[in-house]
């Protein structure tokens, strides 16, 4: 996050924290979506804060939600919506993709997707963990690149880190579920996913197309 004082009326989260409680990808959430009525009110605010992604709540009991990156406005993401999941205690959020069913398992807070309503990009594999590790920038290229290697294949462990390379103040994801979704329905398995400097993504997919993603979430700054 960049020199910016959170105005009132903001939450700040962490999603997908660590078993430590560490780490996890910084999550802005405004209560109250009408404070910024239009699209320039809102893209000003996401800039500004700095984080990779803030949600806007339009609608607190439906749990309608708008997604907002510091650059432009996207129709899913997983670890915003697993954030305000957790933030409203609420069974559904709408998307204008649709809905996103939400359940708590003790310490983890899970949504349940399509993987056609995450952003395409690249999942490539390395072939270790010091190979992901050692990457001190995001590889050349365009599009979002999602890398990974195996921790554990046997107990579906994996390292990953996300390099969104969009032309915006996100070198680089902390922890990122759509990605994350993407590799799990891929792979066709459950997942175990380290990623950035620590964080842990949980993913479960289904027969039905759909996949399960789950993490802690944690309250740093509360409005």
């Amino acid at each position: 996050m960049n020199d910016f004082e959170v105005p009132e009326g903001i939450d700040v989260l962490r999603v997908f924290c660590g078993p430590d409680g560490r780490h996890g990808n910084a999550l802005g959430v405004v209560r109250d979506g009408r404070r910024y009525p239009d699209n320039e009110s809102r893209q000003v605010l996401a800039r500004k804060l700095g984080f990779s992604e803030t949600v806007f709540v339009d609608d607190p009991e439906r749990g309608t939600v708008d997604i907002r990156t510091p650059g432009l406005r996207l129709p899913f993401a997983g670890h915003p919506l697993v954030g305000a999941a957790w933030l409203l205690d609420l069974e559904v959020l709408e998307l204008p993709v649709g809905d996103v069913t939400v359940r708590q398992d003790g310490e983890f807070t899970w949504i349940t997707a399509r993987t056609e309503w995450a952003p395409p990009r690249t999942l490539e594999r390395y072939a270790s963990v010091a190979e992901v590790d050692a990457l001190t920038e995001a590889p050349p290229g365009e599009g979002r690149l999602y890398v990974w290697a195996w921790e554990d294949e046997a107990a579906g462990r994996v390292r990953a880190r996300a390099f969104p390379r969009r032309d915006d103040s996100i070198d680089e994801d902390e922890a990122t579920g759509a990605a994350a979704m993407l590799l799990s329905a891929e792979l066709g398995r459950a997942l175990n996913i380290r990623q950035g400097r620590g964080s842990q993504i949980l993913t479960a997919p289904a027969p039905d197309g759909t996949v399960e993603v789950g993490g802690r979430v944690l309250l740093v700054a509360a409005s």
